[in-house]
């Protein structure tokens, strides 16, 4: 179907053999994720701006939008249904992967290792703010994929602009409103607590929106190779299943 006409379908009625892309587009959703919260998430850097001068911020904040990119390319091109399984893919990975650190830097160190205290800085995270961004990418890339999918409903397919920018807006707001507040309200004063919150949010939001060129134009490709433009339309929405 390379290059074919594309063909309109439910999410129900798509076929997983007729999938070949999917699998890749899966694993690199997980990946993304996986790496942004073990790479990303521990690090402060900083920047050197006009005027403003040192401006400090996450690390994890240039990858970690790139897990709502995909999550937008994997509702838009293969439906809703499908992207509800990777998004409990990456949050069984991730709940996997706070039990393997635990694990791992609580383990008694061989006298002759000297790299415990640095272990424990990376990977020893607080359990307060692992539980509050599982929970946060949850109901985030859920949010996220619900909204994209309505929208390509009302907008018959058009726009997809709109919905992958209306859709980020929507999760990354509700991924931001949930983990701040989780993770440190009481630790931080609630000035300070309010302004990180918004400008980690503006900051998600303009680099994905930065990054709609890319996304126009990987899932131009994938339906074009998978021969299919899916509309949930007839899709049970509920996030508490993986059955297609």
């Amino acid at each position: 179907m390379d290059g074919g006409r594309l063909e309109a379908v439910e999410g129900a009625a798509l076929r997983g053999e007729r999938l070949r892309h999917f699998d890749y587009v899966m694993v690199a959703f997980v990946t993304i994720l996986l790496l942004s919260n073990v790479l990303g998430a521990g690090k402060v850097a900083t920047v050197d701006l006009p005027v403003i001068g040192d401006w400090p911020f996450g690390a994890g904040i240039l990858f970690f939008p790139i897990s709502y990119v995909i999550g937008d390319i994997l509702t838009e091109v293969y439906g809703y249904a499908r992207a509800r399984r990777c998004i409990w893919a990456g949050f069984w990975a991730l709940l996997f992967m706070a039990f393997m650190s635990w694990v791992v830097v609580a383990l008694p160190a061989a006298p002759t290792w000297e790299g415990q205290a640095a272990y424990e800085a990376v990977f020893g995270q607080v359990p307060r703010i692992v539980l509050a961004a599982i929970v946060a990418f949850w109901a985030g890339e859920f949010a996220n994929s619900y909204v994209l999918a309505r929208m390509k409903i009302w907008t018959t397919g058009r726009h997809l602009w709109t919905r992958t920018i209306g859709s980020t807006f929507v999760g990354q707001g509700i991924d931001s409103l949930i983990f701040y507040p989780l993770a440190f309200y009481g630790l931080w004063d609630n000035g300070t607590l309010v302004i990180v919150l918004l400008t980690q949010f503006a900051l998600k939001v303009a680099w994905e929106a930065l990054l709609t060129p890319l996304t126009y134009a990987v899932i131009g490709w994938l339906k074009r190779r998978e021969g299919v433009d899916v509309y949930d339309s007839g899709t049970d929405f509920t996030p508490f299943r993986t059955r297609v």
